[in-house]
């Protein structure tokens, strides 16, 4: 599949923002993709205008991931442009927050002193951060503070395309109903496989008690609906017999990736990506296990799925 993936190119149609007048200091070019565009020559070190900032979030809608290039930017700075879009979310392994910043994930396969610094194996099956929680993420923002000489790839895929090419009658049979998410759905087999996986403490496992959430939710800010089932997190359809559950599911996390659906983002330097968890599913491509790789992330807390 990954062979016709798209990757970060821009297109050659520059997109043409509503804004008011002064706010064209950067640019916002869609990619040549089912999703995503770029931002070119915004400082995020800087401090953002009311006029700039509703012209990022309105691109951000519009395109459901924003890659933004050459961010030389602190892990303070990072908090506070994430927090403009919301409250941030702190993800349950506290073993991996940044010393500090406990609002900030450090996703890395970097061991020091036979220790994991950071969250190793973070995407390795499709998901939406944080569905498993009441109010699932908003969006989150990773940021490349290291990166590997090869691999380290992350895939995107569009929900609310996958949700329009759905057939109808598969549209027909899952619109309405609810399926489980649950953080644990697939931990005992990453702990299995890799080192990143420590055990979790009663308190933690209480933070990720599972929840129902519609299987076609509808974007707060858009109203587009999108399919909201993940390969990774979501464990059954609710009211339905196992081998049925099962059966649509599959269908249906089978659908959300195909290749016509993902955009493939090609890490450079310093480059700060922030996608929406409401509008899209992500996975990472991996990387060879010699090669350091260091991400910092950032979740929005969104709101309850309807």
């Amino acid at each position: 599949m990954t062979a016709n993936l798209h990757s970060g190119q821009p297109s050659r149609r520059p997109y043409v923002p509503q804004a008011p007048a002064g706010t064209n200091r950067f640019g916002i070019h869609p990619f040549d993709a089912p999703l995503g565009a770029e931002v070119i020559g915004l400082d995020l070190s800087q401090p953002l205008s009311a006029e700039d900032f509703a012209r990022i979030h309105r691109a951000h809608l519009d395109h459901h991931v924003l890659v933004f290039r050459d961010q030389r930017i602190t892990p303070d700075q990072q908090v506070a442009f994430s927090r403009r879009f919301g409250p941030l979310q702190i993800h349950v392994l506290h073993q991996f927050q940044l010393t500090g910043h406990p609002e900030i994930l450090v996703v890395s396969n970097v061991v020091e002193n036979g220790k994991p610094i950071g969250l190793g194996d973070a995407g390795h099956f499709w998901h939406s951060d944080l569905s498993y929680k009441d109010k699932p993420s908003l969006g989150s923002l990773l940021h490349a503070r290291e990166l590997p000489a090869e691999g380290g790839d992350t895939l995107l895929a569009n929900m609310h395309l996958a949700w329009d090419t759905l057939p109808v009658e598969l549209q027909r049979a899952v619109d309405g109903l609810q399926a489980e998410h649950t953080y644990l759905a697939r931990y005992a087999e990453l702990q299995a496989r890799s080192p990143w996986r420590p055990d979790l403490t009663p308190e933690q496992v209480a933070r990720v008690l599972p929840v129902l959430q519609p299987i076609v939710r509808t974007h707060p800010e858009t109203g587009r609906k999108a399919i909201f089932v993940s390969e990774h997190f979501t464990t059954r359809i609710a009211g339905l017999p196992e081998g049925e559950s099962r059966e649509l599911l599959d269908q249906l996390f089978a659908h959300s990736t195909r290749a016509e659906h993902v955009y493939r983002h090609r890490w450079q330097g310093n480059d700060l990506v922030f996608w929406d968890n409401r509008s899209l599913l992500h996975l990472a491509a991996g990387c060879p296990p010699e090669l350091r790789r260091v991400m910092y992330r950032t979740t929005i807390e969104g709101d309850v799925p309807r």
